[in-house]
């Protein structure tokens, strides 16, 4: 199958509502029929602020964390769209891949 893989980029602190960015952006996935999602927890990173961000023991709310799905270009475009109508503003690179599973 031909789609997309999908790199967001975010801090454990960053919410949508009262939720974890994160956490959101995984179940909004799955709610969109994607067949997977992955939070990956970095240790540290900078983003568009220059402010290097991390997890350290005492501000482990700053730690950065990727979420990485992979998706059909319809379902691209639905997470798109539901993320400018939510106002979500989060930096991400989008890769063309081909993509599916071994086996029967």
């Amino acid at each position: 199958m031909q789609g997309f893989q999908i790199t967001f980029f975010t801090r454990l602190d960053q919410k949508h509502g009262n939720q974890m960015l994160s956490e959101w952006l995984m179940l909004t996935a799955r709610e969109l029929g994607i067949q997977g999602a992955t939070i990956f927890a970095a240790s540290e990173g900078f983003g568009r602020d220059k402010k290097i961000h991390a997890g350290h023991f005492f501000e482990l709310g700053d730690q950065p964390q990727e979420i990485v799905v992979t998706a059909s270009e319809e379902q691209t475009a639905k997470l798109f769209s539901l993320l400018k109508t939510e106002k979500i503003d989060i930096s991400y690179i989008k890769t063309p891949v081909e993509f599916g599973t071994t086996g029967e």
